[in-house]
């Protein structure tokens, strides 16, 4: 990899913090007007996207038509312009006006897992707005840890981190995630960990994803049987009849110990969401790049 300039870091940093300007400091209907142009023109100036998406549908959904295929990516972007919005107005929101933006579904699962006394693991993924959802469950009901992957423009990183951690919750580096993470279950905490990310082959195991094999990384499988926490999975869900999103918290899963196991009753889990909220999952990821030996690439 060619390391960064440091102009290049400096320009996406003036853009990111501009678009997210845009977004925070004008009426609502209009920042979310800005945020789907916004969107519109990475769709437009990025078309890999789009045809990254058109093409996970085809292979994951071959039953639904062209049309309909084009009309979920559509929804993507849509989703990615709601998920900037209110990232933008984070320091807008706190405990009195969350509300406004998201309520509890499912809260009594959360609620029982805790009270076991071993951590919750909350199994999360690219759909909705994962970005809010732990940032509203801070407010809601308690701080959380929150793994993730550190972005490469350091400038960005550091932006988005401190909003991030604007409502009490602490992050974890992918870096040094399992300590960290073994750490807050003993303390009876929650972490959060997106599940859905393509793996390398040295670090996951293949599962059946939407009929089609993935490579899944193992990592949150083998935490949830070593510590013994509970297994919730946690969504923020836009809602069109609300206009808001529901954070809704599923029955804990069951974990064996089997890691390959553990880790297909987790796609298993997460496919039958996105299969309620197709236009809601982020269907430009490569999620399928890594192929089983043998077969062509993506």
């Amino acid at each position: 990899m060619h390391p960064r300039s440091p102009l290049r870091d400096n320009l996406e940093y003036w853009l990111a913090s501009a678009v997210l300007a845009s977004l925070a400091h004008t009426p609502l209907p209009i920042a979310n007007a800005l945020a789907r142009a916004y969107a519109r023109l990475l769709d437009l100036a990025i078309p890999r996207l789009r045809r990254v998406a058109l093409s996970n549908l085809a292979m994951a959904m071959p039953e639904l038509d062209p049309a309909t295929h084009r009309r979920i990516a559509d929804g993507v972007f849509h989703s990615i312009a709601r998920l900037l919005v209110a990232f933008a107005r984070f320091p807008q929101i706190g405990p009195a006006n969350i509300a406004d933006w998201i309520r509890y579904e499912g809260f009594e699962h959360f609620k029982a897992a805790l009270d076991q006394g071993r951590g919750v693991l909350f199994a999360t993924a690219h759909l909705g707005n994962w970005e809010l959802s732990a940032f509203a469950h801070a407010l809601l009901a308690a701080p959380m840890y929150v793994v993730f992957r550190p972005l490469d423009n350091p400038k960005i990183d550091a932006l988005v981190e401190r909003r991030r951690t604007l409502s009490g919750n602490h992050l974890i580096s992918k870096r040094e995630a399992a300590r960290g993470i073994l750490k807050a279950l003993r303390d009876n905490q929650a972490v959060g960990i997106l599940v859905d990310q393509n793996a390398s082959l040295d670090d996951g195991v293949f599962v059946d994803f939407f009929g089609v094999p993935a490579c899944a990384g193992t990592g949150f499988a083998k935490l949830a049987a070593h510590s013994g926490a509970a297994v919730i999975p946690g969504f923020a869900l836009w809602s069109e009849a609300e206009r808001k999103y529901v954070l809704r918290f599923y029955p804990p899963l069951e974990i064996t110990g089997d890691t390959a196991r553990d880790t297909q009753t987790l796609h298993r889990q997460l496919e039958s969401i996105i299969r309620q909220y197709p236009d809601q999952w982020l269907w430009i990821h490569r999620r399928w790049k890594t192929r089983q030996p043998g077969k062509p690439r993506q």
